[in-house]
């Protein structure tokens, strides 16, 4: 299976500050790899760089053609998409408009299916439809989610980049975006997945990498290194989560 998205030896620099070092990863079409770390890891800096949103050097490739300045537009055309931690959202805007402007890039280039695609997007999230008119700015946090989630798959992309999806969410929320996340794959979606919740990313990813001061440290399949004793001594020994709203 190709890859989509491959990073060689991939770092970002702050000045003098080498947020990402050297990373290498890669993910191909239908897998979830989740990149997992604790806080100032350098999680969101690498997809800032993958989605071209940062400047990186090394090496992007995207469908195995070799990006020498990757653009957040050039990514976007490629079919990779992103939802960032902060999710973003116009607050003034309806749920509807929001996804409608998350279909935009196919309708400037003459695809006029945003009204089936947005279907599709009620289908998998009915609260949003049922909600359809109400202002972005009075969703719960776990609405909020759904609609930064929906608002991505309006492109239709084949890679999704999710930023710490789970953060201050409540569990049962939590939970429910997880298996958002997994239904995801089943649709053909590729999923790259930062988060700090290891012990759910870990239970969705098919790969997973750890990264500690801007570095890979470890990586392997998800399932092995839920019963990796390294990981479960730094990530997984508390059982709780950040929760905030739901």
């Amino acid at each position: 299976m190709s890859n989509i998205l491959e990073l060689l030896g991939c770092t970002v620099r702050y000045g003098d500050v080498e947020a990402v070092s050297a990373v290498n990863l890669q993910i191909a079409a239908g897998e979830i790899v989740t990149v997992i770390g604790p806080n100032g890891a350098g999680k969101s800096t690498l997809l800032g760089a993958a989605m071209g949103l940062l400047p990186s050097t090394g090496m992007i490739r995207l469908d195995e053609v070799v990006q020498a300045r990757p653009s957040v537009e050039t990514m976007v055309a490629g079919g990779v998409g992103l939802v960032p931690e902060k999710r973003e959202l116009f607050a003034e805007m309806s749920i509807e408009d929001n996804l409608l402007l998350g279909g935009f890039v196919r309708w400037r280039r003459g695809q006029r299916d945003q009204r089936e695609r947005m279907e599709e997007v009620f289908e998998m999230f009915p609260r949003l439809r049922e909600r359809r008119a109400q202002l972005a700015a009075t969703l719960s946090g776990g609405e909020r989610q759904m609609l930064a989630i929906g608002r991505a798959l309006m492109a239709r992309p084949r890679l999704l980049m999710l930023d710490e999806p789970s953060l201050g969410l409540a569990p049962l929320i939590v939970r429910e975006v997880f298996q958002i996340v997994s239904r995801l794959r089943a649709m053909g979606v590729a999923v790259l997945l930062v988060e700090q919740n290891a012990r759910a990313a870990l239970q969705v990813a098919d790969r997973a990498y750890v990264l500690e001061m801007g570095a890979v440290v470890l990586t392997g399949q998800a399932s092995e290194l839920l019963y990796d004793r390294r990981i479960i001594d730094t990530y997984l020994g508390v059982g709780g989560h950040r929760s905030a709203e739901s």
